[in-house]
């Protein structure tokens, strides 16, 4: 999406040229090539260590954290392949975009036409705002200390990244048309009345 967004601030007039149907498909295969195997390696890695007393975890959903804390064997080597699976597939698609936007705002900032600007800025927001969410919880959840994060917060994050923010998606990037933004401000007056 930031590739998208860049390209279509950056370069309007190549953009069909550029994000033509190869393109994105090359985009999500690239994706789902490098993501599905470390997952399912990291998820096999910790699946493989012993489990003695209780196999419940306090958590919503069977995630590595939670199960890395019922382990009964030393779990540092699994930790450190969270942390580090989480610097690449965490900081490295986010600093990405920081730099995509980061030209892009530099683009913005040169139009001449303030309504162009304001145009420009509105077509980002909506992906910056679900990047952020997105990108802080999952930050908070997986490169945060075992030792400063507690059940309750492991949980509540859990559910951000999970359930909160991908059902916030479509509210998100539906506010930019304006027949659902005055849908919301008639069904926003109604309830304050």
């Amino acid at each position: 999406m930031a590739y998208d967004r860049y390209v279509a601030i950056c370069n309007p007039l190549h953009y069909p040229l550029v994000m033509n149907h190869k393109v994105c498909v090359q985009l999500v295969t690239a994706s789902w090539v490098s993501g599905v195997p470390v997952m399912v390696g990291q998820t096999c890695q910790v699946l493989s260590l012993p489990f003695c007393g209780s196999n419940t975890i306090n958590h919503f959903f069977c995630d590595i954290p939670p199960l890395l804390r019922i382990a009964c064997k030393d779990t540092f080597v699994n930790e450190i392949a969270v942390y580090v699976v989480a610097v690449v597939f965490i900081m490295v698609p986010f600093l990405l975009i920081v730099v995509s936007y980061a030209k892009i705002i530099s683009s913005i900032l040169k139009l001449t036409s303030a309504r162009g600007r304001a145009k420009a800025f509105s077509t980002c927001s909506s992906h910056l705002i679900v990047v952020v969410l997105f990108y802080g919880t999952g930050t908070i959840a997986y490169l945060q200390p075992k030792s400063n994060q507690s059940e309750g917060t492991s949980k509540l994050i859990s559910l951000f990244y999970t359930i909160l923010i991908p059902t916030l998606n479509p509210i998100i990037y539906t506010l930019r048309n304006k027949d659902i933004a005055m849908a919301l401000k008639n069904l926003a007056t109604k309830f304050l009345r």
